[in-house]
């Protein structure tokens, strides 16, 4: 199988099951059998274990003695709660970000932002994916506070599987979370704290929000 750069075998199994798993390609106790992924991914059985371990930490599989592991039931409460300590987090370090961030990397931000408006021109949303976590992440390093940092990490990773591309495409999200990060990339370059943490907080509620619509309309089906 195609390797992502700079992904490890594993991640990459992992990040295409996550997204299976949450777009509802792969359904709520549907087997996660070793050996069929291992097969149709084309690789040893080792990558797939390490891959559904992973999973197993963003409890979007579960194992079960003797039974093996199996696709967990997620719950829109439980994301809902999730969703909310993040906005809150991510909000803290769009404020700080905006009164500590030094001169390089107000320009990385600026340069982050630039390719995700030609990605979105290009209608890219793998690529838009991928600068939207660079973008956070960047924002989280720049508050300049490392515990606050290291919790806003951990909240994002396991609700990464739920920022998948194919939520970026869904009702239109890419060109909206663009919009979105606009307003806060000038709240940050502008050294506005109160903006940034306002765009932040709405930029994640936005997020969240259609992440749980479409989990409702999933689970009215």
């Amino acid at each position: 199988m195609d390797n992502d750069s700079g992904k490890t075998l594993s991640q990459t199994i992992a990040d295409q099951l996550a997204e299976e798993i949450v777009m509802r390609k792969l359904p709520p106790g549907a087997r996660m059998d070793e050996q069929s992924l291992a097969t149709r991914f084309d690789v040893s059985r080792s990558p797939v274990r390490d891959a559904l371990r992973q999973l197993a930490v963003t409890r979007l599989v579960e194992y079960l003695p003797r039974r093996g592991f199996s696709v967990a039931a997620v719950k829109a409460e439980d994301l809902s709660g999730l969703f909310e300590a993040s906005e809150e987090i991510e909000a803290l370090c769009a404020k700080l970000c905006a009164l500590r961030a030094g001169p390089a990397e107000r320009k990385r931000l600026e340069h982050i932002h630039a390719q995700a408006t030609h990605a979105i021109e290009q209608g890219d949303a793998q690529t838009y994916s991928a600068l939207n976590d660079e973008l956070h992440l960047l924002v989280y390093a720049s508050s300049r506070n490392k515990p606050l940092e290291d919790i806003a990490l951990n909240l994002r990773q396991r609700l990464a599987p739920f920022r998948a591309r194919g939520f970026f495409v869904a009702d239109d999200r890419l060109r909206s979370s663009h919009a979105e990060h606009d307003k806060l990339v000038r709240a940050l370059l502008a050294q506005d704290a109160e903006g940034a943490e306002r765009a932040m907080h709405d930029h994640a509620a936005n997020s969240a929000m259609n992440v749980l619509q479409h989990f409702g309309q999933s689970s009215s089906q």
